[in-house]
C-alpha cells in the first residue's frame, strides 16, 4: 500500500478547481467533518478494545480463577499506563504532530490487543493491558489538538462531542461485536487477537487521511482553508493582546483555577464513565442476572444513548453559541445539568430492584454524562493552538487517575459488602466532583501564559 508524503509540496491543495456557486463565490469544501468521522471510527475502535475485556470478565474470571479483588486490579492495568503516559504524549504530540503520534499509537495497540489474546493467566494479561494502556495514550490527546488546528472555533464543540462520542459508540458496539465474536469464533481469545488486526487497518486509514494542517490535505479547497484560518488568525491576535502566547509549557498553567476544575472535572466524569465501562456487564451479570447476550444488548441500549446524548449536546452548544451566547453561560448550563441529571440518576439506581428499570436509568445516565465530552474543546480553550496538546494530556491524566483507581475501588466494595449498592454510591461522589468543576471553570478565555 503506497502512503501520501506529509511532504506539504506533494501534498498541495487539489481541489481548488472546485466549481463557484451560481453567486460567483466558491464553496468550502468540507474535509475537517469528513476528518473528524474518521475519528469518530478511531476512537470507538480504541473503546471496543479496551472494553472487551469487560464483556469477555465473566469468562476469563471464571478460566482464571480470579476473585474481585484481582478482577479489580486487571481492570486497572490498562489505566495505569494510559495515564502515566498523558503528559509525555502530550509533548510529543505537540512537538512532531498529531498525525504521526496517532498512527504510531493504532499501530501498537492493536499488536497489544492481540497479543492480550494470548494470555495464559492474570499476570500475562495484566501485562498485556498494561501494552494497551501505553500505545493507546496518544489518541484522545491526538483528537483535541486536531480540533484546535482544524475546527472554527464556532465549530470546536461539534469537534469535541464527535471525537469523544467513539467512546460510548465503541463500548456500546463492543458489548454486541464482542459477544458475538466469541460466539462465533468460541473463544475470547479469538476475538481479542480479531480485533488487533482491525486496529491495525486503523492506523493505515489514518496515515492515509489525516494531517497535521488544512494546507497540506489534497482536498481541502481555499475556501476551506481560508475558513479555519481566519479563526485562528482571530484567536491569534486575542492571546497577543491578552499576553496569552505560552510555547509548549504546562507548569505556567498550575496557578490557574480553571486548569484544575477543568482536570478535576473530567477525573469526576471518568469516576462515573469508566465505572460503568469496567464493572457494568459484571454488575448486570451478579446483580441482575444477565446472561453474556442480555449484558451485550443492554450494554449496547447504555452506552448508545451516551452517544446519542453526546452528538446532541455537542450541536446544542454550537448552535447556542452561534445566538451570540457566551461560552460561560452556554457550557456551565448544559454541564451543570447534564451533572444534576447524572446524579439523580445514579441514585435511583441504588434504590430500584428491577432488572428494566435499572437499564432505562442507566442510559438516561449514560446520555447526559456524555455531554461532558465538550470538554474535549476546553485544552485549545485555555492554551491555544500551540498548547492544546500538552493541556488535553494533562486532563486526560486526571481522567485516568480515575481509570486506575475506580475499577480497584469498586472490587474493593463489592468484594468487602458482597453487593454493588456502595459502589453505585462511589459513582455519586465522582459525579458530584464533575458537577462541581463544570460550574466554576471559566470557558471564556485564553490563559495569560
Amino acid at each position: 500500500m503506497s502512503l501520501p508524503s506529509t511532504d506539504t509540496a506533494e501534498t498541495a491543495n487539489t481541489a481548488q478547481d472546485v466549481k463557484p456557486g451560481k453567486d460567483g463565490v466558491q464553496r468550502r469544501t468540507n474535509v475537517r467533518w469528513k476528518l473528524f468521522i474518521l475519528l469518530l471510527v478511531l476512537v470507538a475502535v480504541n473503546y471496543i478494545d479496551r472494553g472487551s475485556i469487560s464483556v469477555a470478565l465473566p469468562i476469563i474470571q471464571e478460566e482464571f480463577n480470579l476473585p474481585p479483588e484481582l478482577v479489580g486490579l486487571l481492570l486497572s492495568a490498562f489505566f495505569w499506563s494510559y495515564a502515566l503516559m498523558q503528559i509525555p504524549v502530550g509533548f510529543l504530540i505537540d512537538k512532531f504532530g498529531p498525525r504521526k503520534v496517532i498512527t504510531a499509537s493504532c499501530f501498537g495497540w492493536g499488536a497489544a490487543t492481540a497479543a492480550s489474546g494470548l494470555a495464559g493467566g492474570f499476570v500475562s494479561m495484566f501485562i498485556a493491558r498494561l501494552g494497551i494502556g501505553v500505545t493507546e495514550a496518544g489518541v484522545m490527546p491526538g483528537g483535541g489538538k486536531l480540533n484546535a488546528l482544524w475546527m472554527h472555533k464556532k465549530e470546536r464543540g461539534r469537534g469535541a462531542t464527535i471525537l469523544d462520542a467513539g467512546a460510548p459508540l465503541g463500548a456500546g458496539l463492543g458489548g454486541i461485536l464482542i459477544t458475538w465474536l466469541i460466539a462465533s469464533t468460541g473463544s475470547w481469545r479469538y476475538s481479542f487477537i480479531i480485533a488487533g488486526g482491525l486496529t491495525i487497518l486503523m492506523g493505515l486509514a489514518v496515515w492515509w487521511y489525516v494531517r497535521d494542517n488544512p494546507r497540506q490535505h489534497r482536498g481541502v479547497n481555499d475556501a476551506e482553508a481560508n475558513y479555519i484560518e481566519a479563526s485562528h488568525a482571530e484567536e491569534d491576535a486575542a492571546a497577543e493582546q491578552s499576553g496569552s502566547t505560552g510555547k509548549r509549557a504546562l507548569l505556567p498553567y498550575l496557578k490557574f483555577r480553571s486548569f484544575w476544575a477543568m482536570c478535576l472535572g473530567w477525573l469526576g466524569f471518568n469516576g462515573v464513565f469508566y465505572g460503568l465501562l469496567t464493572w457494568g456487564p459484571l454488575y448486570l451479570a451478579q446483580d441482575k442476572g444477565f446472561d453474556l447476550k442480555t449484558i451485550g444488548w443492554s450494554t449496547f441500549v447504555i452506552f448508545g444513548a451516551g452517544f446519542v446524548g453526546e452528538i446532541l449536546g455537542g450541536t446544542i452548544a454550537d448552535k447556542w453559541r452561534a445566538t451570540g451566547a457566551s461560552a460561560n453561560v452556554v457550557m456551565r448550563t448544559l454541564l451543570g445539568i447534564s451533572s444534576a441529571v447524572v446524579v439523580g440518576g445514579l441514585v435511583g439506581v441504588t434504590v430500584v430492584s428491577d432488572p428494566t428499570t435499572a437499564v432505562v436509568l442507566l442510559s438516561v445516565v449514560m446520555f447526559f454524562l456524555r455531554w461532558v465530552g465538550l470538554f474535549w474543546s476546553i485544552p485549545s480553550i485555555l492554551g491555544g493552538r500551540t498548547n492544546a496538546g500538552v493541556l488535553g494530556g494533562a486532563m486526560n491524566l486526571s481522567g485516568n487517575i480515575s481509570g486506575f483507581v475506580t475499577p480497584i475501588a469498586v472490587g474493593l466494595i463489592v468484594g468487602a459488602t458482597g453487593a454493588y449498592t456502595w459502589a453505585l454510591l462511589y459513582f455519586v461522589g465522582a459525579a458530584v466532583v464533575m458537577g462541581a468543576s463544570v460550574l466554576v471553570l471559566n470557558y471564556n478565555n485564553r490563559l495569560p501564559v
